[in-house]
């Protein structure tokens, strides 16, 4: 029932700010959420013995998502200049804080993370609303929230056989297969009226690229929670964890969406 509970105030509020929130408060939750998902990230590297110069860290990532900001960006500075200037000040930071006998280069290296896994999925999320609107950018949310569902329903009902026991103990390939089913379909449909645009055919494999690139983000974050030794992110959103936790799928999702929507 928390679960549940939880769930249905996570989608209305993302009702609430993708399709009727301005711009610039659609933008400051963007970096509430990059805040929240840097924290919790910071707090696997801590967890995994990776102490990482957290403010720098915080700086750089929120930089990159700035790029992306149509309020704050004036598009002079494109993604790959502060991405540079990014790696030579977090360098920088480390070379001052460096003691003989630490690893710098997987401090320097979790340092930048934060700017390349969530802040560029994030910034994708800002991108694909500021240049295709709410309606696709909610397509999107949709069917990763029906897909995440069902592979949640459907792996408790049927699942028999494991998806990535290395990495995810609960994951099946009988949920992945319901999470295909009813995310890819769900985008077929609503994306009759959300994105038009696009042939019935092509939405379909958009849809599976989506659930796909969205099972690729669970696993991915799973992956780095196993390797810190906890359960989840952090404890914020009852019966869900944290912001990462959350948004998992997404920051997979979120990127192939935008590269296809853009350069397809």
């Amino acid at each position: 029932m928390t679960r549940a509970l939880s769930g249905a105030a996570l989608i209305a509020i993302a009702v609430a700010v993708v399709w009727f929130a301005p711009l610039v408060i659609f933008e400051a939750v963007a970096f509430a959420v990059l805040f929240a998902a840097v924290e919790e990230l910071i707090g696997l590297f801590t967890a995994s013995g990776i102490a990482v110069p957290k403010w720098p860290a915080m700086a750089a990532a929120m930089t990159t998502l700035a790029s992306f900001s149509e309020i704050i960006s004036s598009r002079e500075l494109p993604i790959e200049v502060i991405l540079m200037a990014a790696v030579m000040a977090l360098a920088l930071v480390a070379m001052s804080a460096w003691r003989d006998g630490s690893p710098a280069l997987v401090t320097v290296s979790a340092a930048l993370f934060p700017s390349l896994y969530p802040a560029l999925s994030i910034g994708a999320v800002i991108a694909i609303r500021e240049a295709a609107g709410s309606e696709p950018l909610f397509l999107l949310m949709l069917a990763v929230m029906v897909s995440d569902t069902a592979q949640y329903y459907t792996g408790r009902l049927a699942g028999r056989r494991l998806l990535a026991p290395a990495i995810s103990p609960k994951k099946t390939i009988e949920g992945a297969i319901g999470g295909f089913l009813f995310g890819a379909l769900v985008f077929v449909w609503a994306g009759a009226w959300w994105l038009p645009m696009v042939p019935p055919g092509m939405r379909l494999l958009l849809g599976i690229g989506i659930v796909a690139s969205g099972i690729a983000g669970d696993l991915f974050e799973s992956m780095l929670k196993r390797s810190a030794g906890v359960k989840d992110s952090a404890a914020v959103i009852p019966g869900h964890g944290g912001i990462l936790d959350r948004i998992d799928a997404l920051l997979f999702a979120a990127p192939f969406y935008y590269i296809v929507l853009k350069y397809v």
